[in-house]
């Protein structure tokens, strides 16, 4: 199994690295796209993703149940391409506003049921898995306990991911640069 972690911030060219890795494969390819279309902005932004694929790739939908998909997706001869890890998190923890100060995943079952569903299942999985992730870090400090948590449980998530990657690359301005791997 091949697991390449792609990071970058918003607008940073991370889905369309990712997307090349993918098309350079020579693979099948999957799509495991993890965005739900909540409002029209995000409904186009959806419809423009699967406009911009080759029309060969296939697109499964999995804005929560990820682990799942992935182990149901997964084959010798494949290239699934997760995109992305950073709005599956933002999905499981809808409805969390009423959390404490200070609350970790721990306070959230179903976070920490779905994300170590995730980290169990990837060193598992057969063929090539690409990961696409928002580094949210970078930034200023969010200004409620929802925002700080999303920021900690984004950043966890992907020290944890890069851990198990093969390859990491971050992306600023549409340029790649390997943080590990080759």
């Amino acid at each position: 199994m091949t697991l390449e972690l792609i990071l970058g911030g918003a607008r940073s060219g991370k889905s369309r690295h990712a997307e090349r890795r993918a098309a350079d494969s020579g693979l099948a390819v999957t799509v495991i796209a993890t965005a739900e279309a909540l409002d029209a902005e995000m409904a186009e932004r959806i419809r423009r993703h699967r406009a911009d694929r080759p029309s060969a790739w296939r697109t499964v939908e999995a804005p929560r149940a990820l682990a799942d998909a992935l182990r149901r997706e997964a084959a010798p001869g494949r290239c699934l391409l997760v995109d992305c890890l950073t709005l599956w998190l933002a999905n499981l923890l809808a409805g969390a506003e009423d959390l404490p100060p200070g609350a970790d995943a721990d306070a959230l079952p179903r976070l920490r049921a779905e994300r170590d569903a995730l980290l169990a299942a990837l060193p598992a999985l057969p063929g090539t898995i690409l990961l696409v992730a928002n580094e949210v870090g970078l930034g200023l400090v969010p200004e409620t306990p929802l925002g700080r948590l999303f920021r900690d449980e984004a950043g966890r998530l992907n020290q944890q991911l890069a851990a198990l990657a093969g390859t990491v690359t971050f992306v600023a301005a549409g340029l790649p640069l390997k943080l590990k791997g080759g």
